[in-house]
């Protein structure tokens, strides 16, 4: 929007898709978008006036445990699909196809809860029937009006992005050395929310994925993987030494928690800590990799409770990155208590929270010296 380019990394390819559609929409003809958008409204209105029989099919690989669609609206998503699959390949396909996928859950029998799961789970009724081609098309014309904007905004200015769907540790494969001045992230909490999982529909109905062995790079990728991929090996330990012993003590104490719980006692917890702390210390090497001297890094994170115990994530992650020799400036602290009742009252996650212990939300300003 300032007209600097700009470079962003993301693993998962629905999120990627939904980055570079955002970016490069407004490249797209205002008359050509609108006109597909009509034809895609004449298409629709008439399959469903005329008893049309899609062609497309939901994904074969696609498993959930309840109906993900009812059959009404399941007949509707596949009229969508018809459409969308008329539509050359390029950044007008991928407008309509995010269109469909970010508002796919709102007429499916799901939703996040805040993890997503059956309606029927959280005491809400099935999704029976939904006008879904308006909501497709609702959707489209915000993108058009979003695009239209950030068009007037840039003034004929026109900045370069990339986004690749690759980890940010891949950086060295894309980035020179020293070549960025600002670096803006907000990396997953240590609050082991499921993205992967939570994104399954999205990437499956998008064509990223066709069988479970294709989620398993994701979750390797992760950052900090997941407590489920580390809670059954026997010790994680850190990659890394630091001057004080905080960090490695805290792991400790956790991993000596509830061990009459087995894998859902502290030490499968230890175990993602230590993983995502060592993922920290690799982010920190890449972001002094790619940060020009006195570049500026802002990295959003929140704190966590793991086991009762309050871990202060971001004042860890400053700590780390200090130790490969970048500067912390400050760390701000834009929302004091944050949302996380599904961290702080689950039995796997916690023994008992301390009524001190709070969730808030940090940036840690640092600086490449």
């Amino acid at each position: 929007m300032s007209g600097h380019d700009a470079i962003g990394f993301e693993i998962n390819p629905y999120a990627a898709l939904a980055c570079r559609t955002k970016l490069n929409a407004f490249r797209l003809s205002l008359g050509e978008v609108q006109e597909s958008v009509e034809r895609f409204k004449g298409f629709y209105a008439q399959a469903m006036a005329s008893g049309y029989t899609p062609h497309s099919q939901p994904p074969p690989g696609f498993k959930t445990r309840g109906e993900f669609y009812s059959p009404k609206v399941l007949e509707k998503v596949l009229v969508v699909q018809d459409f969308i699959a008329t539509l050359k390949e390029g950044l007008l396909r991928d407008l309509f196809r995010v269109a469909f996928s970010s508002t796919m859950v709102s007429y499916s029998n799901y939703s996040y809860e805040p993890s997503l799961g059956r309606r029927v789970t959280a005491g809400k009724e099935n999704v029976e029937d939904f006008p879904v081609g308006e909501a497709v098309g609702g959707k489209l014309r915000e993108m058009v009006q979003d695009s239209e904007w950030m068009r007037a905004q840039l003034k004929g200015v026109n900045p370069t992005s990339q986004v690749f769907s690759e980890s940010f540790f891949k950086c060295r494969e894309r980035l020179t050395s020293g070549s960025v001045d600002l670096l803006i992230t907000s990396p997953p909490y240590l609050n082991n929310y499921h993205y992967n999982r939570n994104t399954r529909p999205h990437l499956y109905w998008l064509g990223y994925a066709e069988t479970p062995s294709d989620m398993k790079p994701l979750e390797e990728e992760n950052f900090g993987k997941f407590w489920q991929t580390v809670r059954e090996r026997e010790n994680v330990d850190l990659d890394f030494k630091l001057k004080s012993e905080e960090i490695a003590e805290c792991l400790r104490t956790l991993r000596e928690k509830n061990p009459e719980k087995g894998i859902y006692g502290g030490n499968g917890w230890a175990n993602y800590a230590a993983s995502y702390f060592n993922d920290c210390y690799k982010f920190a090497l890449a972001t002094k990799y790619a940060l020009k001297r006195r570049g500026t890094a802002l990295v959003v994170i929140g704190n966590s409770i793991l086991q009762g115990g309050m871990i202060p994530t971001d004042r860890y992650l400053a700590e780390i990155a200090e130790s490969v020799g970048l500067e912390l400036i400050d760390i701000h602290i834009p929302r004091a208590t944050r949302i996380g009742n599904s961290i702080i009252h689950s039995d796997v996650r916690v023994g008992v929270a301390e009524e001190s212990h709070k969730l808030y939300e940090a940036v840690v300003e640092l600086r490449k010296r």
